[in-house]
């Protein structure tokens, strides 16, 4: 072979690989956007990444064999809430916006995922199913979570509400909620699906 074919065939290989070490991962899920509107919160093969609004490099945030998902930024931008099965089940964790080391909150055997902070950024606002006896006519199952909150520098978990509601979000002032409701087992991937149980959203 020639030097200006081997030469060719060289640079072809070179711009094949370079092309397809650029081509864009898949499967980034559930973005979160910061509150300053500069950063986006995201999941990617099981740990959390931000990057910013304007595009440009990623950075992990958590390095963890566990599944790390549903990034919830606090109001002042310094703190992500977001699910983690370090321990077996789904718990609620905090950390620095800017990563670091992870706060647990949680601690029950039910998988729980957060939603929001409190107006006051006191509290991380979340979904579980923890608290009525079987006998309750609310008896929360995996299909009907209720809602709850624990501090942000971790304690007692209260009861926000026995409703089955997901996805709330805080008014700033604290005074209004938006959520959907959990009328039963709807696949929420499911599109277009029309039922009794379809979920609304309520403020």
């Amino acid at each position: 072979m020639s030097f200006p074919r081997l030469l060719l065939s060289i640079i072809s290989f070179l711009a094949a690989t370079s092309l397809y070490g650029q081509e864009p991962p898949k499967w980034l899920r559930y973005p979160s956007i910061s509150p300053s509107g500069k950063e986006i919160a995201f999941t990617y093969k099981g740990d959390l990444y931000t990057v910013p609004t304007s595009g440009g490099k990623a950075t992990q945030l958590t390095f963890h064999q566990a599944h790390d998902f549903l990034p919830v930024w606090s109001r002042d931008g310094q703190t992500i809430a977001f699910a983690s099965d370090r321990y077996g089940n789904f718990d609620i964790f905090v950390m620095s916006g800017e990563g670091g080391a992870a706060n647990r909150l949680t601690y029950h055997s039910n998988d729980e995922y957060p939603y929001s902070f409190s107006a006051d950024d006191k509290a991380v606002i979340f979904g579980g199913t923890r608290q009525d006896i079987a006998e309750h006519r609310q008896y929360p199952t995996a299909s009907q979570p209720e809602l709850y909150e624990v501090p942000v520098s971790g304690g007692r978990v209260d009861l926000v509400w026995t409703l089955p509601v997901e996805y709330v979000q805080v008014s700033s002032d604290g005074r209004k909620v938006i959520y959907h409701d959990k009328k039963g087992g709807e696949n929420e991937w499911r599109k277009r699906h029309q039922s009794a149980i379809t979920r609304d959203i309520w403020v």
